[in-house]
């Protein structure tokens, strides 16, 4: 369940800035971006599932919250404060 609402806070995301993108640059920049967000998501949970691998069992902390939601967390987590950085613009109120 918790893999569920990370998948869907993550298209919900990707959803908001294609479509604020394509409205203040272009069709292809919201693309691009669409791009940059599922590269960085594929490559971020690969990545962080090789080192949770190495720290949690499978089963991970309890049937609600296993190795691939803990692997999900880490990765929203990071992604959160690194698109609040690089979509500054679209975070700041004008």
């Amino acid at each position: 369940m918790i893999i569920s609402l990370i998948f869907f806070l993550h298209f919900l995301f990707g959803l908001v800035i294609f479509v604020r993108k394509w409205q203040d640059e272009s069709l292809s920049a919201a693309f691009i971006n669409i791009g940059l967000i599922i590269i960085l998501f594929s490559v971020g949970w690969s990545i962080f599932t090789m080192l949770t691998k190495l720290i949690f069992e499978p089963e991970g902390l309890g049937i609600w919250f296993d190795r691939d939601t803990i692997t999900l967390t880490i990765l929203s987590t990071i992604e959160y404060f690194f698109f609040r950085f690089y979509y500054a613009d679209i975070y700041s109120v004008k």
